[in-house]
């Protein structure tokens, strides 16, 4: 598989919950690649949490930090990137983003509710219906969503480990490969 990709980069998208990190450290151990977690780098070089950046810088300032971080991973190769949930909202983000393979993580919104029922580390849940907030963001996000070059649907009960098989069987049914440089079927 990483000589079919020939170190195309990773860029998991979707919504909060959906796994991303979980998937993306096994995609990145089967394809010999690093994995960067665009939450991760920003609270490593903030020194603080997604959650104090929301409170104390807002949103706008949170999501300027994620597409530079975006733009800096975007120009290696040989990564899984786990992206936030909301990164698909910046017109800028999906330049960055093409230059990988997009895998979007698609997860029924209950099953989203029930693995973040007891987290209370996402800014954008703190509200009175954290099922309705969750319901309204991926009514919103779906169609940048859907612009993914690969969709995976997660069903409840299946393992990480499931998914990332899943996504390594279905990468080459979107590449097209010349001699010199693979292309993904955007």
């Amino acid at each position: 598989m990483s000589s079919l990709l020939q170190g195309v980069s990773l860029y998991l998208i979707g919504m909060m919950g959906a796994g991303k990190t979980t998937v993306g450290r096994l995609l990145a151990q089967q394809l010999g690649y690093g994995f960067v977690d665009t939450d991760d780098v920003i609270t490593k070089a903030t020194g603080r949490s997604i959650t104090q950046l929301f409170a104390e810088e807002g949103e706008a300032a949170f999501r300027q930090l994620e597409s530079d971080v975006l733009g800096q991973v975007s120009a290696h190769i040989n990564l899984t990137v786990a992206t936030g949930g909301g990164i698909v909202m910046r017109r800028e983000n999906w330049g960055y983003l093409r230059h990988g393979l997009i895998v979007w993580l698609d997860v029924p919104v209950e099953l989203l509710y029930t693995r973040l029922a007891e987290d209370t580390t996402r800014p954008l849940l703190q509200d009175p219906d954290p099922q309705g907030k969750l319901r309204s963001l991926l009514e919103q996000r779906q169609p940048l969503y859907s612009q993914a070059d690969l969709h995976i649907m997660v069903h409840e009960g299946e393992t990480p480990e499931q998914i990332a098989n899943r996504i390594i069987q279905t990468i080459p049914s979107v590449l097209k490969t010349n001699r010199s440089h693979p292309q993904v079927n955007n």
